[in-house]
């Protein structure tokens, strides 16, 4: 794989369920506050630690808002090296409105 693909939460979910990763590139606050069941959030400070221990070759989602921001950080992942990279479509406010009971809330902020 030379790129990324867009896909739907509905194979987001599946994929997720099979073992695939799922990063959150939204602002630590939005995080916080709800995000995908299992998910792991990332930001420019946790990025770089990520990458030297990450499995190049195992799948990886990323999301954001709304599909769009995600589609660049797949991208930059990509170039980093990662062979499977996903981007959520319509990001975390699709997949929220699609499983609601398949989202966390941190206790502390």
């Amino acid at each position: 794989m030379t790129d990324f693909k867009r896909i739907p939460p509905e194979q987001a979910h599946a994929m997720r369920n099979a073992g695939a990763v799922i990063v959150d590139i939204r602002d630590p606050h939005s995080f916080a506050n709800g995000h995908i069941s299992g998910s792991r959030h990332l930001d420019n400070h946790s990025l770089p630690d990520f990458i030297a221990v990450a499995d190049l070759d195992h799948p990886l989602i990323v999301t954001c808002y709304h599909g769009h921001s995600s589609q660049s950080a797949a991208a930059y992942l990509v170039n980093q090296g990662f062979s499977e990279v996903y981007s959520l479509d319509g990001g975390f406010e699709l997949w929220r409105h699609t499983y609601p009971s398949d989202v966390e809330h941190d206790e502390q902020q």
